[in-house]
C-alpha cells in the first residue's frame, strides 16, 4: 500500500484560503504576459495539454503556483522555473487577473481601461490540437463516476469537491467546468502514479481505471450535454487490515468499558472506534503509549502493548461497523466543514475528513461521521487550547484556534450527523 508524504500533502491543502496578499488585475495582466505562451492571454491553453486558467479560483492558482515554485509537492520542467521568480504579490496579482476573465475565457466586467482595449482579454480560444483516442469513451459513465464515485471501488463522489458540472464552491478546489478533457486526464493519471501529490485525490485516482479516467475526460468535453444519470450498482465491500482481526478481539476486551465491546461507545464523552481507520487507531495508540498524546487512563492502558498488539487491536476495532449517534445537523455547521470561513482564516474539513466525513485512512486522517458530538467539541477544544497537539505540522490546532464555541459547536453537531 502506497504511502501518502504528509509533510508535502499539508504544507499545501491544509493552507487556509484567506491570501495574505490581495491580487491586483491590472498588474497582473503584465505579470502574465509570459503565462500566455502555453495558457493563452484570455487564460484559454492554446493546446489540451495546457490547463485552462480562465475563471479559476485566484486562491487555487496561488496555491499551484507556490506548488511548483516549491518543486516538490508538484514539479514541472517548465512550471517550476516560471514560478520561481515569481514573489507572493506576482502570484496574487496573476492569480487576480485570470481569475476576472470568464470559464470560458469571455473577458471580464468591462472597465474604462479594458474598453479601450479589449482585444487582448476578448480573444477567441485557439485551436487545439487533437489527441488520438484509443478508447472510445462513455461521457453518460463519466458522469455517473463524477455525481455518485462508486463505493465497492473506494471511489468518492467529485461533485461534492468540484461541484456541479466543475463548478467549484470550495475555494481551494479547482473548477473543472471548461477544461480541457485532455489535461483532466493527465492530472488523474498523475495523481494515479503518485507523481503529484495530494492526499484526497491520490486515494481517489488510485482505484480508477484508464477507462474510468477516459469517461470522466468524455463528460468534461461537454458537461451539460449528458442527461440525468444513475449510480452504479452496488458490490459487496471486501475490506483487508494489516493486523489480525481475531487477535485483536481478544486484546481489545480491557478496551470495552470505554469504547464499547464493538466499538461503539456507550458514553458519549468516549470516542467510538469501530470502522475508525485502522493507520490512524495505530497512530493514536502508539502516541497515548509514548507520551505525544496524553491521557492519563490511556496512557497506563496501552502502556504493556506490543507494535503487534497495537496493529491488531487497531484491525479489530476498524473491522468493526459504527453505529452512528443521533444528533441534529447545523447549517452554519455545514458552512465550515464545506466550505471553511475565509474571513476567519478557516479552512474547510472536507479536504482531509472526505465529503461524508469517512476521513482517507492512508493518508491518516481520521472518519468524524457519526462520531459522538460531545467527543467532537472536546477534541476541537483540546487542540484550540493546545492540550492535544498530536497533529501533523499542527493543522489542527491552526485550524482549531480560530474556531469561537459557537462555531464549534455547529460543526461538532454536522460531523456528528453525517452518514
Amino acid at each position: 500500500m502506497k504511502k501518502v508524504l504528509f509533510s508535502i500533502f499539508i504544507g499545501l491543502s491544509m493552507l487556509s484560503h484567506a491570501n495574505a496578499f490581495e491580487g491586483d488585475a491590472k498588474a497582473g495582466k503584465t505579470k502574465a504576459a509570459s503565462c500566455a505562451a502555453c495558457h493563452g492571454a484570455n487564460g484559454i491553453g492554446i493546446m489540451d495539454a495546457y490547463p485552462n486558467i480562465a475563471g479559476q479560483h485566484a486562491d487555487y492558482i496561488v496555491k499551484q503556483l507556490k506548488a511548483f515554485k516549491a518543486n516538490s509537492d508538484r514539479s514541472d520542467p517548465v512550471m517550476s522555473p516560471m514560478a520561481a521568480a515569481l514573489s507572493e504579490q506576482d502570484m496574487a496579482d496573476v492569480a487576480a487577473y485570470f481569475a476576472s476573465f470568464g470559464l470560458d475565457g469571455s473577458a471580464p466586467a468591462v472597465t474604462e481601461e479594458a474598453s479601450s482595449d479589449s482585444s487582448a482579454t476578448s480573444a477567441a480560444p485557439v485551436a487545439r490540437a487533437q489527441a488520438k483516442a484509443v478508447y472510445v469513451a462513455d461521457a453518460s459513465s463519466g458522469k455517473a463516476l463524477y455525481e455518485h464515485g462508486d463505493e465497492a471501488r473506494g471511489i468518492t463522489a467529485c461533485i461534492d469537491c468540484h461541484g456541479k458540472e466543475g463548478n467549484s464552491d470550495v475555494l481551494i478546489n479547482p473548477n473543472l467546468s471548461s477544461q480541457h478533457p485532455e489535461y483532466i486526464e493527465k492530472q488523474l493519471k498523475a495523481f494515479k502514479s503518485d507523481t503529484r501529490h495530494n492526499a484526497s485525490m491520490n486515494q481517489v485516482s488510485v482505484n480508477l481505471t484508464n477507462e474510468d479516467i477516459a469517461n470522466l475526460g468524455a463528460y468534461f468535453k461537454d458537461p451539460s450535454a449528458v442527461g440525468d444519470v444513475k449510480a452504479s450498482a452496488a458490490k459487496i465491500v471486501v475490506r483487508s487490515f494489516t493486523g489480525d482481526v481475531a487477535e485483536g478481539k481478544t486484546k481489545a476486551a480491557t478496551c470495552a468499558a470505554c469504547h464499547g465491546a464493538d466499538g461503539n461507545a456507550l458514553i458519549a464523552m468516549y470516542p467510538s472506534l469501530a470502522g475508525q481507520g485502522e493507520a490512524y487507531l495505530v497512530k493514536q495508540i502508539t502516541n497515548f503509549k509514548s507520551g505525544a498524546r496524553k491521557d492519563p487512563v490511556m496512557s497506563g492502558m496501552v502502556a504493556a502493548l506490543s507494535a503487534d498488539d497495537i496493529q491488531n487491536i487497531s484491525a479489530y476495532f476498524a473491522s468493526q461497523t459504527l453505529k452512528p449517534a443521533v444528533t441534529e445537523t447545523s447549517a452554519r455547521g455545514k458552512q465550515l466543514y464545506m466550505s471553511g470561513d475565509a474571513k476567519a482564516g478557516i479552512t474547510a474539513c472536507v479536504a482531509c475528513h472526505s465529503i461524508n466525513g469517512k476521513g482517507i485512512d492512508k493518508a491518516g486522517f481520521p472518519a468524524v461521521a457519526g462520531q459522538s458530538a460531545t467527543y467532537l467539541k472536546s477534541q476541537l477544544m483540546k487542540f484550540r487550547t493546545k492540550e492535544r497537539n498530536n497533529d501533523n505540522n499542527s493543522m489542527m490546532q491552526n485550524i482549531a484556534i480560530k474556531l469561537t464555541k459557537k462555531d464549534a459547536d455547529a460543526l461538532s453537531s454536522y460531523m456528528a450527523s453525517l452518514k
